[in-house]
């Protein structure tokens, strides 16, 4: 079997403020199970054309920890999550430098247009990577991490942190802890797909 090699992003500064408003394509397709729904695309991310592309952003690992994965996938194999019954989405497809440069409007419009996405695809459990962003899109200002009471777009909702290297309130014992309990109640049957 021929061991994957990550290739090396190198990215400059011209290109990450050319960027600047950029998008990235969702990881979907009709029958996904599980579709992780970032706040926005970084710049990194943007330049990449890979989604959690950012080092020291901590989704990969995470996946890899909470048992969606059979290793460590890199950021440029994201399309293999299809594989394994994943998707990634975001609410905000507009790349910026930091998520909060986005507005309250943005975060709103995303919400309903994440709810066509996923009764389109016939998404089972939406996962959400930012309880800030979930308040703010959802006016939902008392949301903890965990499964929520509401559905989007007849999908359950889960809440996970922000896997962002930012994020210090949470560690990689917590993450892994957090992807293994969503995995868990998503594929509660055992299968992928």
């Amino acid at each position: 079997m021929t061991q994957f090699r990550a290739p090396k992003f190198r990215v400059t500064k011209a290109q990450l403020a050319a960027a600047e408003g950029g998008t990235l394509p969702d990881v979907l397709a009709p029958g996904v199970r599980l579709l992780f729904c970032g706040i926005n695309p970084s710049l990194y991310s943007v330049v990449t054309g890979c989604h959690f592309a950012r080092p020291g952003n901590r989704f990969w690992p995470a996946l890899h920890d909470g048992g969606f994965t059979p290793r460590l996938f890199h950021p440029s194999e994201n399309e293999e999550l299809l594989n394994h019954g994943c998707g990634i989405t975001n609410l905000a497809p507009r790349g910026t430098r930091r998520a909060d440069e986005l507005s309250r409007e943005e975060l709103e419009e995303g919400a309903e247009e994440l709810a066509v996405k996923v009764q389109e695809n016939h998404v089972e459990t939406v996962a959400f990577l930012g309880v800030t962003a979930y308040r703010a899109a959802f006016a939902e200002p008392r949301a903890t991490i965990g499964r929520q009471e509401r559905t989007v777009g007849g999908a359950a909702v889960w809440v996970l942190p922000n896997p962002s290297g930012l994020n210090a309130h949470y560690q990689k014992p917590d993450f892994a802890r957090l992807f293994a309990e969503l995995r868990a109640a998503a594929f509660a049957d055992g299968s992928r797909r």
